[in-house]
């Protein structure tokens, strides 16, 4: 019988396995994702955001253990804010 205790939802609605928490750990400080998303999804990831008029597209920076870390509505300022915090962007689709 397989373990499940460690399985949880991560920021993008997968099930993390031991190789992807791994990955996450290797990868947190130094690579960021940068995920496309609606505003209406926002709620989810960002219990404290304020409401936002539905369908506007957005992105979020989210570190390498899923967390979020900033939302932009440019892909350009994803970017640039990650890099200027030292760290690499990923795109997430």
């Amino acid at each position: 019988m397989t373990d499940t205790n460690h399985i949880k939802p991560d920021a993008f609605g997968n099930e993390n396995s031991r190789e992807a928490q791994a990955l996450a750990q290797m990868g947190e400080g130094h690579v960021v994702y940068v995920k496309p998303m609606l505003s209406d999804q926002i709620s989810a990831l960002y219990p404290g955001a304020p409401e936002m008029q539905p369908g506007l597209e957005l992105f979020a920076v989210l570190s390498a253990s899923g967390a979020p870390i900033i939302l932009t509505d440019s892909r350009d300022t994803a970017i640039a804010e990650a890099r200027k915090a030292d760290l690499e962007p990923v795109s997430v689709h």
